[in-house]
């Protein structure tokens, strides 16, 4: 292709610029329209595919729940995971946001789990404070939200370019006032004035290089090379912990997330190769990343999640999740293996390093409304530094700073010729040497560099070798060729790779002590020090070009930790920092010195349809059709066009949509039915509770399709459109799923005593969901005496939540010498709610039991008896424990 002139370029305009049409981008562009903004919402991709969630969303990782948790314990834990180096007042806005961002995003159609009263159905998987709400429906999120975007009041407001990719933030007089950048497709330069600009572009996930070598294997989504990062900087904004990496767990050769987060609720836990647990860590964070490391490294390793201990429910629930909603290809994975979560447990590893503020600290320093420290420029999500703070984070502050851009309208001023010119050079320079290193092999390079001399554990000389390797490839990436649109894309991602390359280099060198465990350890100063360093490190683009740094104390905290004490002060600038001598081993002048001492499950495809009929409804379906234009397509003979059509309403979701899905329930066709159950699940929460639909889904409990019926039961119950006679009819039903669904849906009318019939149900799964739902002892009786395991377990763990009166109590006393690690178990949690004369020898005895979940139930039941001064006694010794979670627990005897 020809470089186009700078002359020739597209000017666009408008109040909001928003970059990145991910997780925080599109809720920045939504909330800015809501507050009257005339929004542009620019994306290098397609928003309705692009950003992290687009790859789906297994559950919330940070969600503070009235009644579950509260602001200020989730702040203390972000606080303690960061090693106190955290401006509260950012978490804060997460904490105490969280919940009614939730409640929007339900508004939406995003599905979160909850219980048979409606109720969200919170876990606890941190050893304080219960924060992890699942997601079921995790896969479909930025389709709701891309439905959102679409919707006519949206639209009239917010203007999508997909397929633009921004280069340089524009400022004037020290404001941001636009853009430029060009399309990915057809290379055209794009220059954009707008009244402020939010940036909102993700992590650096292309920083470290995988251990495949693949350049597109990250952690991170791949398309997220650090665009923001090297923007924000070029603009003036201050960047901070830029030194703090991004380093988790991943299974071993495949890289994606061995999703620990998901498991540990089900049962699952990481284990060292003797099944140990091992993790002292509180929080998932680099002080866990360094015990993690530590133990693979030992003879103790490799580590393992293990989940092949789990009942086979639990492993289909999993499965359920793992293989679909995180990573589609996970199963696959697997399979080519020959390796099955019953009989393997997942070998475990750890991931390149990246760039993250929402699963570490490191990004463009914001406030607790999102604005940097340029005027005008705002960032959110991955990108800003508001540490751990993971989806929701990211919604809550797109929202803050969508609505306090919404204050600008469109700069009507000159656009700056020189950043124009600069930003022109940057885009199209690899057009004059086509011929030039492709940016693969730069990139290659580039990244096991960061790799050789960034990763972790650090140390001066290297990341001094760094800083110089990095230096020198400006020259190497300026003489990189191209041929077309997409490869210009990746070389200008090949540059901002180099810059967040360096910046992480030089920040290493810069804060000179060991902090955030793995994630900033360096071997030539081991230790925290922290009447130096308890500050942020910023760091900012000098007036001569050269990265400059300043140490700024931690603000006085919004609420106490007891570790630490910051009283806030006067910042200390650094300046610039020059790498240490290593271009020869020790001094030229002096000679060298003598040593010294120093099962799978299989997706059957379906053949794709060619049929020209559902090109017509792709069409239609961008214009937001209504129901009626819809309708021939539903109807159509090819089954593949009725799929196609339920994608379509799904994605849409006029008025009728729930009555006409329920109608696809009975279609003949069982790819159709699946399509519509699984609609059906997708828009529970944002659609009418209508008669229509109620008839529907009443009829299809009779439908010969097993998930038709389970899926009629669970719509039924979300909108309270079924009864409890029409539910029990359901529990003689021959399908073991769908007595499970009417168990569920009798809970939620409150009909216990039809719960309670099925307490002789010949599936175990159903007897193990009654007995999770009966709150009355007499009821619970006959399960507690079931000859499964799994059964009699989760009976005598309910008695917790019916009080555990006299007589069962004893048979819980009783029962804490069950064979059965599972039956022992779930008597120490039922003891929790027994008189602490009769719960607390027993218990107290139990933390020698030589099972860790007998003794972790016994010291939860325990702190359940905080005045007891036996049971204080018993907890103390438990501190001493050889597992990592007992020994958590049992600490938090203090705090009681």
């Amino acid at each position: 292709m020809d470089i186009p002139a700078l002359a020739d370029a597209e000017e666009l305009s408008c109040d909001v610029l928003v970059i990145g049409g991910g997780t925080a981008g599109t809720m920045a562009a939504l909330t800015a329209a809501e507050h009257g903004a005339n929004v542009l919402l620019l994306e290098k991709a397609h928003v309705r595919h692009s950003g992290a969630l687009a790859m789906g969303m297994d559950g919330v990782n940070n969600a503070v729940i009235p009644g579950r948790a509260e602001p200020d314990d989730y702040v203390a834990e972000i606080t303690r995971a960061n090693d106190g180096i955290v401006d509260q007042s950012t978490v804060r806005q997460t904490a105490t946001r969280g919940f009614s961002m939730v409640q929007r995003l339900e508004s939406y159609g995003v599905k979160f789990e909850k219980d048979e009263h409606g109720e969200y159905a919170v876990r606890q998987v941190h050893r304080s404070g219960s924060y992890v709400l699942p997601m079921p429906e995790g896969k479909d999120v930025k389709k709701v939200l891309y439905r959102r975007l679409r919707r006519r009041e949206m639209r009239e407001k917010i203007r999508i370019e997909n397929r633009v990719m921004p280069v340089r933030v524009l400022t004037k007089e020290g404001r941001a006032v636009g853009a430029a950048g060009f399309n990915t497709r057809t290379g055209q330069f794009v220059s954009v004035r707008a009244g402020a600009v939010i940036l909102a572009t993700g992590a650096c996930g292309r920083l470290g290089l995988p251990a495949s070598g693949y350049l597109y294997g990250t952690y991170e989504n791949p398309t997220n090379a650090g665009d923001g990062y090297a923007m924000a900087y070029h603009a003036g904004a201050d960047l901070t912990g830029i030194e703090c990496f991004q380093i988790n767990p991943l299974i071993k050769d495949y890289n994606g997330p061995a999703c620990a987060y998901v498991a540990n609720p089900f049962g699952g836990y990481q284990v060292n190769r003797h099944g140990e647990r091992f993790v002292d860590s509180d929080y998932w964070s680099g002080q866990m990343m360094a015990e993690f490391a530590a133990e693979l490294a030992s003879d103790r390793g490799p580590v393992y999640l293990k989940l092949s201990h789990l009942p086979e429910e639990s492993i289909n629930a999993l499965e359920g999740i793992l293989h679909s909603t995180e990573r589609p290809t996970r199963g696959t994975f697997h399979a080519n293996r020959g390796h099955d979560y019953r009989t393997h447990d997942i070998e475990m590893h750890i991931s390149e390093i990246g760039l993250c503020g929402g699963h570490s600290a490191s990004g463009v320093r914001v406030d607790d409304h999102a604005r940097t420290t340029v005027p005008g420029l705002y960032a959110a999500g991955d990108l800003a530094c508001v540490p751990h703070n993971y989806m929701i984070g990211a919604f809550v502050f797109g929202d803050l700073a969508g609505a306090d851009a919404a204050r600008f309208t469109a700069y009507e001023g000159e656009l700056p010729a020189d950043q124009l010119r600069d930003a022109h050079e940057l885009i199209y320079r690899p057009l004059r040497n086509p011929d030039g290193p492709p940016q693969p092999q730069v990139e290659y390079k580039l990244r096991r560099f960061v790799n050789d001399y960034v990763a972790p554990p650090k140390s001066g000389a290297r990341l001094s070798l760094a800083v110089e390797h990095f230096e020198r490839m400006r020259d190497e990436i300026a003489e990189m060729g191209a041929q077309t649109p997409h490869e210009l894309m990746r070389c200008a991602e090949v540059s901002f790779i180099r810059d967040c390359a360096e910046m992480a280099a030089r920040s290493s060198l810069a804060r000179t002590e060991s902090r955030w465990g793995l994630y900033h350890e360096r071997t030539d100063h081991p230790q925290r020090d922290d009447e130096d360093w308890l500050h942020h490190l910023d760091l900012r683009k000098s007036p001569s070009g050269a990265m400059e740094f300043t140490a700024r104390p931690v603000a006085p905290y919004l609420v106490p930790i007891e570790e630490y004490a910051p009283t806030g002060g006067a910042s200390r600038h650094l300046g610039e920092i020059h790498p240490e001598q290593v271009s020869t081993a020790g001094h030229r002048d002096v000679a060298p010195i003598g040593s010294g001492v120093r099962t799978t499950v299989r997706q059957d495809a379906t053949a794709a349809s060619h049929s020209p009929r559902i090109l017509e409804l792709l069409s239609l379906a961008e214009d937001e059709p209504k129901l009626p234009q819809l309708r021939p397509f539903l109807t159509d003979p090819d089954p593949a066009v009725r799929r196609a059509a339920i994608a379509a309403l799904t994605e849409t979701v006029p008025a009728g949509t729930g009555p006409a899905l329920a109608a696809a329930l009975a279609d003949p066709d069982g790819g159709v039915r699946t399509a519509a159950a699984a609609s059906l699940r997708e828009l529970v929460e944002v659609l009418p509770p209508e008669a229509d639909l109620s008839r529907s889904l009443t009829d299809a409990l009779g439908n010969d399709d097993p998930q038709v019926r389970a899926a009629a039961l669970d719509t039924l119950r979300a909108l309270r459109l079924g009864d409890a006679a029409a539910y029990a009819r359901t529990l003689d039903d021959p399908d073991i799923e769908v007595r499970i669904a009417a168990v569920r849906a009798l809970v939620s009318v409150d009909a216990l005593d039809a719960v309670a019939r099925a307490s002789a149900d010949p599936a175990r799964e159903v007897r193990v969901t009654v007995a999770r739902s009966l709150t009355d002892p007499g009821s619970l009786e006959p399960l507690i005496q079931d000859p499964d395991i799994l059964v009699r377990a989760a009976a005598l763990a309910a008695l917790s939540t019916a009080g555990c009166p006299a007589p069962y109590g004893t048979v819980a006393v009783t029962a804490l010498a069950d064979p059965a690690w599972q039956v022992r178990a779930g008597a120490a949690t039922a003891l929790g709610a027994a008189a602490p004369g009769l719960a607390v020898p027993p218990l107290a005895k139990a933390l020698q039991d030589p099972n860790a979940d007998v003794r972790k139930a016994a010291v939860l039941a325990l702190l359940k008896h905080p005045a007891d001064t036996e049971a204080r006694a018993a907890l103390a010794t438990a501190v001493q424990d050889t597992d990592a979670d007992v020994r958590a627990y049992a600490g938090r005897v203090n705090a009681t």
